[in-house]
């Protein structure tokens, strides 16, 4: 018998739609965080745009973007992590010292979260000025 998913076909679903299905098919703590980080994100900046995209045969899913003047950060689930980069990081201050991957990067910041409390201040911090440098590049 063939099994009935609650999901749309993925080519009929919107962005929002695959991302609400990622986090339904992360397991544990993992689904949660990035349901956290979703919604924190969506709280800072309610002309968010979310995206999926990178679908590959390894990740046929996709990952999880957000996007505002250009993309803001991305959202990764890992074995042990869920992943938040941010593609200008290095270009962010970040005072409450939160990257703590990629730190070697020119470009690229990224953030691993393994199951702690999000600082949620310091997050939000980080996507305005995220958004800060996406928006000044469009007005330069």
């Amino acid at each position: 018998m063939k099994k009935i998913s609650a999901d749309p076909p993925q080519k009929d679903r919107s962005a929002s739609q695959e991302i609400d299905a990622i986090i339904r098919k992360t397991a544990g703590w993992r689904g949660k965080t990035l349901s956290q980080l979703r919604a924190l994100i969506r709280e800072v900046d309610p002309a968010v745009v979310e995206e999926v995209k990178w679908k590959k045969p390894s990740k046929p899913e996709g990952v999880p973007v957000w996007s505002h003047d250009g993309i803001l950060c991305v959202g990764d689930t890992l074995k042990s992590a869920v992943r938040l980069t941010f593609p200008k990081g290095a270009q962010i201050s970040d005072p409450n010292k939160l990257f703590n991957k990629r730190l070697e990067s020119n470009k690229v910041r990224a953030i691993d979260f393994e199951g702690a409390a999000i600082d949620e201040a310091g997050l939000r911090a980080l996507v305005i000025e995220a958004i800060r440098q996406n928006t000044s590049k469009a007005s330069d």
